[in-house]
């Protein structure tokens, strides 16, 4: 008999394993230990690593910053409203999605929510002034009249700023997780010198962002970048809590994660966030590979071949690369995003989808994933 079992099923045996996803001390518990932490003796003093997100997924802000088409806040509204709707309590936006649209319209959905009762994370690394002659069209992935620009800042200043102006935009009393955002090699203004502003990054914003976490001004802090290297440099220098680990591990790209990054994270008990597991919408069917132009032939064929091995078993690619994403315990949620409600539901469908044991082992077989993958078990 073929086992089946649902990913949200897994998640609950993986819990008991001691995986941290799904357990039962909700994140608002471990909010309160964080308030405790400088009361405690050293062995609690990093808290924070205990951070419990409240579901095994969560919901990316890159669509309502009108990210690759504009998309009106009503659509936007009712894309949230879908998602909230569906459970989803951890939301993750940017001040560089939409320049400021994404918290916008992310802090007028939640302004009138229970804040308790959902987790929200925004980044830090961009300073945004307002620009009379921004011209649309020129914001590159975003898109639509944003009516800002920025200037890049890593620093401890720059950080708090940043995070001022967020909690303006957003119009909430407070921020959970804090991402250092794109301090990464393939940031193309940044360049080669990315490892200038990482300097500047570990002698300002990560100590910054320590001390407010341990203030309990926030809860928990890391990078979000679509690069392995930074996040293992900053685990060096820095005590983070999560990752944001963007287009790294996903179906269709993860070896390189499972094999040195995923355990670096384990060995200092700093936990992930998977951005973009859908790698741009491409595992959805869409015909764009991650952030930019371009669509690799070999993962053209890669994707064809995954679907001839799921479809007997009507599962969809977009399901396997979701539910692939989020069950290695490093992983604490997985954060695909939507512009349109159905989106949400598809997306969420896809999470409480039965995937057969039997299908994880055929594209293991087939070399489609990697043989050490920890899905299906």
């Amino acid at each position: 008999m073929t086992t089946r079992r649902t990913f949200i099923q897994q998640a609950t045996v993986m819990a008991a394993a001691g995986a941290m996803l799904t357990p039962e001390k909700g994140w608002a518990e471990a909010r309160h230990d964080r308030s405790r932490t400088s009361t405690m003796d050293e062995s609690m003093s990093n808290v924070s690593k205990t951070l419990v997100f409240p579901k095994p997924y969560g919901l990316g802000g890159v669509g309502p910053g009108n990210g690759w088409h504009t998309n009106t806040s009503e659509q936007i509204h009712q894309t949230l409203e879908a998602a909230w709707n569906a459970g989803v309590r951890y939301y993750d936006t940017s001040p560089f999605y939409g320049y400021g649209l994404s918290e916008r319209r992310f802090g007028h959905f939640l302004f009138e929510k229970d804040r308790s009762e959902y987790l929200l994370s925004t980044k830090v690394g961009r300073i945004f002034e307002a620009d009379p002659n921004f011209e649309p069209g020129s914001a590159g992935l975003w898109k639509g009249q944003l009516n800002f620009k920025f200037r890049y800042d890593y620093t401890a200043d720059g950080v708090k700023r940043s995070l001022e102006d967020s909690l303006q935009r957003l119009g909430l009393s407070s921020i959970d997780v804090v991402f250092v955002h794109d301090l990464s090699p393939d940031n193309g203004d940044l360049g080669d010198r990315w490892m200038e502003q990482f300097e500047i990054a570990a002698k300002g914003a990560f100590p910054a962002l320590t001390k407010l976490r341990e203030e309990g001004v926030i809860k928990a802090w890391g990078l979000g970048v679509n690069r392995p290297q930074p996040i293992l440099k900053a685990l060096e220098v820095a005590d983070p809590d999560v990752m944001l680990v963007a287009i790294q591990y996903t179906l269709f790209e993860h070896e390189d994660a499972l094999k040195n990054l995923f355990p670096a994270m384990a060995a200092k008990n700093v936990k992930a966030v998977i951005g973009g597991p859908l790698n741009g919408g491409f595992a959805a069917g869409l015909d764009r590979w991650n952030y930019g132009p371009g669509l690799p032939k070999d993962m053209v064929e890669k994707r064809n071949r995954i679907k001839a091995i799921a479809d007997p078993y009507k599962v969809s690619v977009s399901t396997l690369a979701l539910q692939f994403a989020a069950q290695h315990p490093v992983v604490a949620s997985v954060i695909p995003g939507a512009s349109r409600p159905e989106q949400v539901k598809e997306n969420m469908q896809s999470f409480h989808t039965d995937v057969p044991a039997e299908l994880w082992r055929a594209l293991k077989d087939e070399g489609l994933i990697h043989p050490d993958s920890p899905v299906g078990s």
